[in-house]
């Protein structure tokens, strides 16, 4: 374990990968070939950024593709620590569906053979599809069985670079926070369906007969109108009998039915409050004899690969500064000192590249249309000598 000074504490790191180091990334970090025609990750800073060198991450390059790699460090557990989990993500493509999360797997992965069947510890980060999906995904597996968060975590949509942190603690709370502020937090146990109901209803127990919990009833002194009974389809009597009609094959003719435009539909009596209503019956809980604790559903053991695991429609999303820790004030210490001094100039870049974009959209429409105009104008003086010939040659005809 590597260990980074923040004051007199140490945090160990588990796992740190900035992409500092040019091609080196590629030594690191290991292409699934579960599937021949797998997506590839390219070292960019992208298209827009605050450094050109601290930005450089994976981006995906194709589209319409699954991908999946991953890197492997020294097996650890988070038993009885801290378990931190970060790093950043740029949907620069402005991306209308694909994942952009992470897992994190035990050292027995066979890493050349990743896929989405591969089981995994902990999966951790934003999906995007369409308008209905953009959350943060948090699922934590626990008996061989993943448990997504029951918690909606809205994701982030602008297609700049944002910092993504999962804390899980040993007293089994978790903290998840965007760009270093806390979106998310809670108890695992409350949060996620991992064990069953610490209460339920009482079995031997029922609803008193005379409970009525019916909030409004029929209005007993309604009562339906004298012209309210009309059938839904009556006989069209203005039909008459086609001529070619033959009764005995095609049987005996009738008058065909048609919609009653005096039908009103079934009639139901008003509603209105009922006088005996007493709320909803509280249905008496007891210990669920099927409920034990676990103090241990934060941890894991031989913690060794971190994986990219995605399937993207459109390309374009960089994946940089991963960090696995037992420390939390490193873990934002470590987000400020890269995605906090590079997200403001990434912006202004991006800025100003849309201005130049815009401007030079405009100058190509505006020499379009004077092109436009210059033609329109040559035509009309070329018709104009037409003409001026036209008439000459009338006049000597004449």
């Amino acid at each position: 374990l590597l260990g980074a000074a923040r004051g007199c504490a140490w945090a160990a790191v588990y796992f740190q990968e900035q992409f500092l180091d040019g091609a080196n990334w590629q030594k690191r970090w290991v292409n699934s070939e579960h599937k021949p025609d797998l997506g590839k990750f390219k070292l960019t800073a992208g298209k827009f950024y605050g450094d050109p060198v601290r930005d450089k991450g994976l981006q995906t390059s194709e589209n319409s593709k699954f991908y999946a790699i991953s890197s492997r460090f020294k097996p650890f557990s988070n038993k009885g620590k801290t378990l931190v989990i970060q790093y950043t993500v740029k949907h620069e493509q402005k991306i209308d569906c694909g994942g952009g999360y992470v897992k994190i797997f035990s050292s027995n992965l066979d890493q050349k053979n990743l896929s989405g069947d591969s089981p995994y510890y902990i999966m951790f980060g934003p999906d995007i599809c369409g308008s209905e999906t953009k959350k943060v995904h948090v699922i934590l597996n626990y008996k061989n069985k993943p448990h997504p968060i029951k918690k909606p975590i809205r994701c982030k949509v602008d297609g700049y670079t944002h910092l993504y942190t999962l804390i899980i603690r040993p007293d089994q709370t978790y903290e998840v926070k965007i760009d270093n502020e806390v979106v998310a937090s809670g108890n695992l146990e409350d949060d996620l369906d991992f064990l069953p109901p610490r209460k339920i209803k009482d079995p031997t127990v029922r609803k008193p007969p005379d409970w009525d919990d019916r909030i409004q009833i029929d209005d007993p002194n309604d009562i339906m109108p004298e012209d309210w009974d009309e059938p839904e389809y009556i006989m069209d009597t203005s039909a008459e009998k086609p001529e070619d009609w033959d009764d005995a094959v095609n049987g005996g003719w009738h008058y065909p039915m048609v919609k009653n435009p005096l039908y009103r539909g079934e009639w139901k009596p008003r509603q209105i409050d009922n006088p005996n209503y007493r709320g909803v019956w509280p249905h008496p809980q007891i210990d669920n004899p099927n409920y034990s604790p676990d103090f241990s559903i934060y941890s894991y053991e031989n913690i060794s690969i971190i994986g990219l695991d995605i399937w993207q429609v459109r390309a374009g999303t960089i994946f940089d500064n991963f960090l696995i820790t037992d420390d939390e004030v490193y873990a934002e210490d470590f987000g400020d000192e890269t995605w906090g001094e590079t997200k403001g100039p990434e912006k202004e870049m991006n800025i100003k590249q849309t201005e130049e974009e815009q401007e030079r959209e405009r100058a190509t429409e505006e020499k379009y249309f004077e092109q436009r105009f210059k033609k329109k104008l040559e035509r009309k003086k070329a018709s104009g000598k037409d003409r001026a010939v036209r008439n000459t040659v009338e006049k000597e005809e004449l």
